[in-house]
């Protein structure tokens, strides 16, 4: 009698997420290399959802990114506005350099003028002029016994003496437009132009100046000291000038610019009438844009 064969079931398909038993990998791989393949043998191929990735959980994320990588390449909308924004530390530079560069130019100057001024200063070595009033012709002041309402009109020739002496190397040009003013305790008597001339080095110039003045009122006080000093033969008088000069150097054609020079001279008189002398107390010379020098 013939055993009854039964089918033995086929084994389980193992799960996606469980690994294969010890030993059916080995056993598999034996099988197939002894048996031929056969077009009944099933193909096994993974999951269609095991080819996704993994789709992170729901939450807030913080991303980092490096600032040397933020904006490398800016939006077309606002490529306009970097290119701008761009460009403004190259002005500045640019900018920069000129300020730079005018300020070094300028102190250059300025270096180069105080060494020109410096060497002409060593070279010729300019001093000023000496003044003194030699002598006074005095008009129109002897009539002191009047009242303090009566006005006065003196008229005064002064005698000048300019002395170049002291510059070897250095003339003087007197322009026009300058005054001599005499005044006695601060009230101005009379004025009169300067006279314009050229005075060589190592030269001494002596001129006139004719001075004339009207309306002029003293006080009862000024009368009376006046008189009390011309009894006495010492009455003081303040003899003012201001008149634009010149340096000139040498025999070259280099000058100066023109500046106002003021001198002052306080003299005493003997007498108020006709042609009274002179006794020069000290005169003062003032020209301020070339202090340096003088």
């Amino acid at each position: 009698m013939a055993d009854r064969v039964h089918p033995m079931p086929a084994p389980p398909s193992p799960r996606p997420d469980q690994p294969p038993p010890a030993g059916a990998g080995a056993e598999a791989h034996a099988a197939n290399d002894g048996a031929p393949p056969t077009e009944t043998t099933p193909l096994q191929q993974p999951h269609p959802s095991f080819n996704r990735p993994l789709s992170p959980p729901p939450g807030t994320y913080i991303v980092q990114v490096p600032k040397d990588q933020v904006l490398r390449v800016p939006p077309p909308d606002r490529a306009r506005r970097y290119k701008k924004l761009a460009a403004r530390p190259a002005r500045r530079r640019l900018l920069r350099r000129a300020c730079c560069c005018a300020c070094a130019a300028f102190l250059l100057l300025i270096l180069l003028a105080a060494a020109f001024a410096g060497a002409v200063y060593l070279i010729f070595r300019p001093r000023a002029p000496t003044f003194s009033v030699a002598s006074l012709s005095i008009r129109g002041l002897n009539n002191l016994t009047s009242s303090s309402s009566t006005t006065l009109s003196p008229e005064l020739d002064a005698a000048v003496r300019a002395d170049n002496g002291r510059n070897r190397k250095v003339g003087i040009e007197y322009r026009g437009g300058g005054s001599v003013t005499v005044s006695y305790a601060g009230e101005r008597l009379a004025t009169g132009p300067w006279p314009a001339f050229r005075q060589p080095p190592r030269n001494v110039t002596a001129f006139a100046v004719a001075m004339t003045g009207q309306g002029v009122r003293l006080t009862e006080e000024q009368r009376r000291r006046l008189a009390a000093e011309r009894a006495a033969g010492d009455v003081p008088l303040a003899v003012e000038a201001r008149v634009p000069v010149r340096l000139r150097f040498g025999k070259t054609v280099m000058r100066t610019w023109t500046v106002d020079v003021k001198a002052r001279c306080d003299v005493a008189v003997d007498r108020l009438d006709g042609n009274a002398t002179a006794v020069n107390r000290g005169c003062r010379v003032k020209v301020r844009p070339l202090w340096w020098w003088w």
